[in-house]
């Protein structure tokens, strides 16, 4: 697998962008303010995130998705890593994220790469989606953040 930046006249693999997170206007927006990177595997998109600078010294990972006949192969953690280590090559001294009450396998991952949780948005999903989200029989309704220092 390879990681690299999105080109610049490349279309984003939306496809999987949504996978990650169900809304096109945010993720339209993340693409804009944010660096796009891709894992690659035998030349096709097989994964991606983006990261988004949100504070001077800080950048938040959003939408890390792996295609469905990809994942629970180690992608997503190769993924994670990745962003870490690009994160702290640019200069961050921190990396955060959010994800979802109810995404229990990705809470996973990001410990066990090294994040912590930091607090919880009660009713983010609520708040910022039209439809209810549902995931592992669990009512996503929280944002739960986590964050690593670099």
């Amino acid at each position: 697998m390879i990681v690299r930046n999105l080109h610049k006249n490349e279309q984003a693999p939306m496809s999987l962008l949504l996978l990650a997170d169900p809304s096109r206007v945010l993720v339209e927006e993340y693409l804009v303010r944010g660096m796009c990177f891709v894992a690659e595997s035998d030349g096709k998109i097989m994964g991606v995130y983006v990261l988004l600078p949100t504070r001077p010294a800080t950048v938040e990972l959003v939408n890390v998705a792996v295609a469905e006949g990809a994942q629970g192969k180690g992608s997503g953690k190769q993924l994670v890593m990745h962003a870490v280590t690009t994160a702290r090559s640019l200069g961050y001294q921190t990396i955060e994220l959010g994800t979802g009450n109810s995404s229990i396998g990705q809470l996973a991952l990001y410990q066990k790469c090294g994040f912590r949780i930091v607090g919880v948005d009660v009713d983010f999903f609520v708040r910022h989606y039209s439809e209810e989200i549902y995931e592992n029989g669990i009512h996503c309704r929280d944002m739960i953040r986590l964050a690593q220092d670099l």
